[in-house]
């Protein structure tokens, strides 16, 4: 057991999967006062995620959530058939009666090791402003996709994902950016913060995208500064399923990610399930994912 507790976070467990399910079962706090953030994708239908959800608030002193895309899916034969904000606010309410924080509740203080600072748990979603290079930023966002749809890079969502009644995820984005926005200028002066985010908060992660085009379902450029706008002490993101530690602009961003099974079984979840987020990882060392990924290219490029 650990000395203190901390504050963690993981995302994208997709517990819908059989190894995944196996995976969440497994997790536990290391201190009874450990708070764990879940940073989205917990499952594909409500049942899954609540079955998740309800596992870690049984374990871990606060649970703090936030949706991904996964959680906004509407796929066939889920018991709820509810769609966008409707189903957002479905889970909202599974969640709290739980005891699971959402970004709908009061933004609750880290007092622990490496606190205080606050904890934004964010709903923002995407717009299709992030995008590769290859894609000019003044494009519209219909010759944005007809590129991605080209290059047979489509997002799922584009499928599962209803945003009704906004016409599209860039509106459904807006209005989510707007209420955050304004959350964020009341919060305590001087107080770090902790901005967590389903979908990273500037386009620099989307850089080593397999599938470049997919950075339009991964994000909004508005969000860029956010971290030094709002003194963010840490970003936890995830979505990209590159679980890694990077810094922007003197910021530690924690990509928290567990993945599909065919991908964590591949590392081996080198980095944990779990990512320390305050106090912070204890090594000084390179990040275990990227020197793994390193080492794995390195391979790849004497064979």
């Amino acid at each position: 057991m650990s000395s203190g507790p901390r504050l963690l976070a993981t995302s994208d467990l997709h517990a819908n999967r059989s190894e995944n399910e196996d995976l969440v079962r497994e997790l536990h706090p290391t201190h009874p006062g450990d708070w764990l953030i879940v940073a989205g994708d917990v499952g594909d239908r409500v049942a899954t995620t609540t079955w998740a959800l309800e596992i870690l608030a049984s374990r871990f002193a606060q649970v703090v959530w936030v949706p991904g895309n996964h959680e906004l899916w509407t796929p066939p034969g889920d018991e709820v058939d509810l769609v966008g904000p409707a189903r957002y606010d479905h889970l909202v309410a599974a969640a709290r009666d739980l005891g699971v924080l959402t970004p709908e509740d009061p933004w609750p203080v880290w007092d622990g090791v490496g606190g205080p600072a606050l904890v934004c748990p964010m709903f923002l979603l995407y717009d299709y402003s992030v995008r590769p290079p290859s894609i000019p930023a003044d494009w519209s966002n219909s010759a944005a996709l007809e590129v991605a749809r080209d290059a047979g890079v489509v997002a799922t969502d584009e499928i599962l994902m209803s945003c009704d009644p906004y016409p599209d995820p860039a509106a459904w984005c807006a209005d989510r950016l707007a209420l955050t926005e304004a959350r964020l200028a009341e919060r305590p002066a001087g107080m770090p913060t902790v901005l967590v985010n389903h979908w990273p908060l500037t386009p620099t992660p989307t850089r080593v995208l397999r599938h470049p085009e997919f950075a339009l379902w991964c994000g909004t450029t508005a969000s860029s500064d956010w971290h030094i706008r709002h003194e963010a002490a840490v970003v936890v993101y995830g979505h990209l399923h590159i679980p890694r530690t990077t810094v922007e602009d003197g910021v530690r961003c924690e990509e928290v990610s567990v993945g599909y099974p065919r991908e964590w079984q591949r590392h081996g979840l080198v980095r944990g399930a779990l990512r320390d987020v305050l106090p912070g990882p204890a090594h000084d060392g390179p990040d275990p994912f990227t020197a793994w990924a390193a080492e794995r290219r390195a391979r790849w490029a004497r064979s």
